[in-house]
């Protein structure tokens, strides 16, 4: 248990750079508390104390705003950041060293008993306010945007942006802009399709060019006459 709770202080101090010190760690992160109660509630859960658990969860959310189910199972090295208003339901899984911001759901879409709630792989990023919902699966290594809602399962090294989530990058495919870094708009990437299409019918149709008021400008920013979107 010691050596468990070293490698919890560990990993906030690996991930984040305002954290100076283990000690400060230990006494002043909520997002540690929250981790380290429901350990022992989970504990409970599974020695047959249901009620005790669910106390000691709830003692914790009064304590840090962070709800974690006392049945659900969460991996070594997991940090939850600031913490505020993270919950985590009760069939959820959460792997190893998985970071976890403030505003963050691993919630369930079903009221039916059994499996309802995500699998998180290991090392997985959840940004602020994103929500995973359902019984799904978040590959390994992947990053969930913040704000995003994510209700269906993807693949190892996934990048996913939007409402609903959707992948703009992964280890099979990588989405690139021609700009040598990562395209975060996949609505972008369909509008420059749809003009090239609309420009190709006026060429076989025409003979001249379309000229779009709404252009992509060098920057990579959709633009028009006076205002960029």
């Amino acid at each position: 248990m010691l050596a468990r709770m070293r490698r919890d202080l560990r990993a906030v101090v690996d991930r984040d750079p305002a954290a100076r010190t283990e000690w400060e760690v230990a006494l002043l992160y909520p997002g540690v508390h929250a981790i380290w109660a429901h350990r022992a509630s989970h504990w409970l859960w599974h020695k047959g104390a249901p009620f005790p658990a669910r106390a000691l969860s709830q003692a914790a959310r009064w304590a840090t705003g962070i709800e974690i189910h006392p049945a659900a199972t969460i991996g070594e090295g997991v940090f939850i950041d600031h913490g505020a208003a993270v919950v985590i339901g009760e069939t959820a899984e959460v792997g190893r060293d998985v970071t976890i911001y403030h505003g963050v759901t691993l919630g369930g879409t079903s009221l039916e008993h059994g499996k309802r709630h995500p699998t998180i792989g290991d090392r997985v990023v959840l940004g602020a306010g994103a929500k995973v919902l359902g019984n799904l699966v978040v590959g390994d290594d992947s990053r969930i945007g913040a704000n995003a809602v994510l209700v269906r399962s993807v693949g190892e090294h996934s990048v996913v942006v939007g409402v609903p989530g959707q992948v703009i990058a992964s280890a099979a495919e990588p989405a690139s802009t021609g700009r040598g870094k990562t395209d975060p708009d996949p609505v972008a990437r369909t509008l420059q399709s749809l003009l090239t299409r609309v420009d190709a019918l006026e060429v076989s149709t025409s003979g001249q060019h379309y000229t779009a008021d709404l252009y992509l400008n060098a920057a990579g920013d959709w633009q028009e006459a006076d205002f960029v979107i």
